[in-house]
């Protein structure tokens, strides 16, 4: 082979390795290009998939606060009703006194002579007026009389002897107890029966 001949073959060769080089290249360039493309659709894709959890998440959050919020609210009306129930108790307890000097006053007028009826009369009305004021407020008397002893609403002051009664009995009330609203205000001084037989 000549010199000529071997420098044309290593031309073509070269040529050759070079047109495969750039084809080549050519498909690096174009596999490069699409992973380029696919990599933001990949990024964008990731991107909503978090912003939906935390969509979700922010939703979540709302919907325990709004719940908390309306506890809060019927807690908050359920003190205020609580309250206003019971704001007037010490201003009654103040005004069971007026009723208790009155209940005294009926009772030691009916022993005195017919002359004191109108005054007792008058005194009656005026405490049934003031009771009937008391139960607007949600007050009511404990009735105790002939009754089992009940140391809930009861306080018993005396223990008597007595034969007509059963035992424990409550056989005389000598303060009257109330309630207000189904809560204890004041409870009733009574006098309790027993049996001698018990004794």
């Amino acid at each position: 082979m000549t010199d000529d001949k071997k420098e044309i073959q290593k031309k073509a060769e070269t040529d050759k390795h070079g047109t495969d080089n750039k084809i080549s290249t050519k498909n690096d360039s174009d596999k490069v290009k699409k992973d380029e493309a696919v990599d933001p659709l990949k990024e964008m894709e990731a991107r909503i998939k978090s912003l939906e959890e935390e969509s979700k998440e922010t939703y979540d959050r709302f919907l325990r606060v709004s719940a908390e919020f309306e506890n809060y609210k019927k807690r908050s009306a359920r003190e205020m009703s609580e309250f206003k129930k019971f704001a007037n108790e010490s201003l009654i307890k103040e005004l069971l006194l007026i009723v208790d000097n009155m209940e005294r006053a009926i009772n030691s007028s009916k022993d005195e002579v017919s002359s004191n009826n109108c005054l007792a009369e008058g005194v009656d009305m005026t405490l049934k007026e003031l009771l009937k004021i008391l139960e607007n407020f949600g007050v009511k008397q404990i009735e105790s009389l002939a009754k089992p002893f009940d140391p809930n609403f009861q306080q018993a002051v005396m223990q008597q002897e007595s034969d007509e009664h059963p035992h424990n009995t409550v056989i005389n009330e000598l303060q009257k107890g109330y309630i207000i609203n189904e809560r204890l205000l004041r409870p009733a001084m009574v006098v309790v029966s027993t049996s001698k037989e018990k004794k």
